[in-house]
């Protein structure tokens, strides 16, 4: 645990990101506990708790910094805003779970069409007593709350991604896609009533693949913003 700490320390070094030393400790708790529970749950192909570190955690943190500056922009001037992330096809709470421990601010809802995965992000939010958690075990199409951000990681297609949860997305909500390359055809894809106003690449600690940041909103915001 002390090389996963320290390694875990570096990386958010080199992203610039200041987290307490609880912090840091519900990270690596919430690692420990994806790879209990993935003996019997299958959450991830990933095995080497190095690996995780750097593919699901570090990887995970990289959009805190980018996360944090956009929220200022949605709500500039405002010290306290109570905000609200949908994290579709949360999986394993990727990035759900991480933000919820690095932005205690947001209340994070990660969804996911399968039950066992919801029930694990549940014991995760239980286990780290992260009143901020919840796991939603819905096809996100079918949800009746709305969200200032909705995330995803891998998740779908663009299209896809932005189709099924419009109807979730609050008034001046912003869609956040982590993707590897930036993927030139699904923005192209993209419905004229869905604008990308950034894309951001990233540099996940460790890592040599690309990663990158698309934001999206609604075409009929950009008069709002």
């Amino acid at each position: 645990m002390q090389t996963l700490a320290a390694k875990l320390r570096a990386g958010l070094a080199a992203l610039e990101l200041s987290l307490s030393d609880a912090q840091i400790d519900s990270l690596l708790a919430y690692q420990e506990l994806i790879g209990k529970w993935n003996k019997v749950y299958n959450l991830t192909a990933v095995r080497d708790p190095g690996e995780m570190l750097t593919l699901h955690l570090l990887d995970s943190l990289a959009v805190i910094v980018p996360l944090r500056r956009q929220l200022a922009q949605l709500a500039p001037g405002a010290e306290t805003q109570a905000w609200r992330l949908l994290d579709v096809g949360s999986g394993a709470g990727l990035p759900g779970v991480v933000i919820a421990i690095c932005c205690p601010e947001i209340r994070v809802d990660c969804v996911d069409t399968v039950g066992k995965k919801a029930a694990f992000i549940q014991q995760v939010a239980v286990t780290l007593k992260l009143p901020n958690l919840r796991g939603v075990h819905a096809r996100v199409e079918n949800l009746t709350e709305s969200y200032q951000v909705i995330s995803s990681r891998a998740f779908a297609s663009l299209v896809d991604f932005t189709n099924w949860s419009a109807q979730a997305l609050a008034p001046q909500g912003i869609w956040l896609a982590m993707k590897g390359k930036s993927p030139a055809e699904e923005l192209v894809a993209l419905s004229p009533e869905v604008q990308v106003f950034h894309v951001e690449q990233l540099l996940v600690p460790g890592l040599a693949a690309e990663r990158c940041l698309i934001w999206m909103k609604p075409v009929a915001h950009q008069d709002e913003k």
